[in-house]
């Protein structure tokens, strides 16, 4: 059935930035870890910390903001005088966070599928999850080769209250962009988290080069392809 679309979603994680995640989670971890050493974080127990914060972020219900979110279970486990440390994680992400460039991928049909929606005349809004500040998902952005001004909106741990696979986090973006969620193409990579975009009613489209897929999910039961398959697709709208 032909459903006429307001708004395209992208993920930009393995979607517009290919990656393998485990490689990014290493190389990022390890340059955020060595940051850090010399305020007394040891290694081990930060990267713990990081992780018990961003399970927060993702268990978050929309009654106060990610960041917060993050933040208030990271000073649980390091103290108040860790938010006194905010600076130095800002630092990092405007600074050492640009090397982990180096083990994402990249490829010029992310510009060109962006390119193909805007010629049908439709918006393009980032639908990454928003575990990471602005500074850090602007970088990957441009990484990808594109430019924030290319969307009219991205997701951030600043601007969002809940996480994927939270149906809320799908509404609530819906709700900021003004559009009905059933007139939303969303496009990932990840069969749990950006399908999860269906429960609110939105189309889904999953790009498969780096599909995400640990609960063995049926495809079929979606459109999904490489890039050129996404063109494809898009030709129909």
């Amino acid at each position: 059935m032909f459903v006429r679309f307001d708004m395209v979603l992208f993920d930009l994680d393995g979607t517009l930035l290919p990656m393998d995640q485990d490689q990014f989670v290493k190389a990022y971890f390890g340059l955020l870890a060595k940051k850090l050493a010399p305020l007394g974080y040891e290694p081990k127990v930060l990267i713990d910390g990081i992780w018990t914060g961003t399970a927060a972020m993702v268990k978050n219900d929309g009654l106060i903001t990610n960041e917060q979110a993050f933040w208030n279970r990271f000073c649980q486990l390091f103290g108040e005088k860790a938010r006194q440390d905010e600076p130095v994680f800002d630092a990092f992400y405007r600074n050492e966070f640009q090397q982990v460039q180096q083990v994402c991928g990249y490829t010029p049909a992310a510009a060109r599928v962006i390119a193909k929606v805007k010629e049908k005349g439709l918006p393009v809004a980032l639908a990454t999850n928003p575990i990471f500040p602005a500074v850090a998902t602007e970088s990957r952005i441009r990484w990808a080769g594109l430019s924030p001004g290319d969307f009219v909106c991205y997701t951030t741990y600043e601007n969002s209250d809940c996480c994927k696979p939270n149906p809320l986090y799908y509404a609530r973006l819906a709700q900021k962009l003004g559009v009905a969620p059933e007139r939303c193409l969303m496009i990932g990579n990840d069969a749990t988290e950006d399908v999860a975009a269906a429960k609110v009613g939105m189309s889904v489209f999953l790009l498969t080069p780096c599909l995400i897929n640990k609960e063995n999910i049926d495809l079929n039961a979606w459109p999904h392809g490489d890039f050129e398959a996404l063109l494809q697709y898009l030709e129909t709208l």
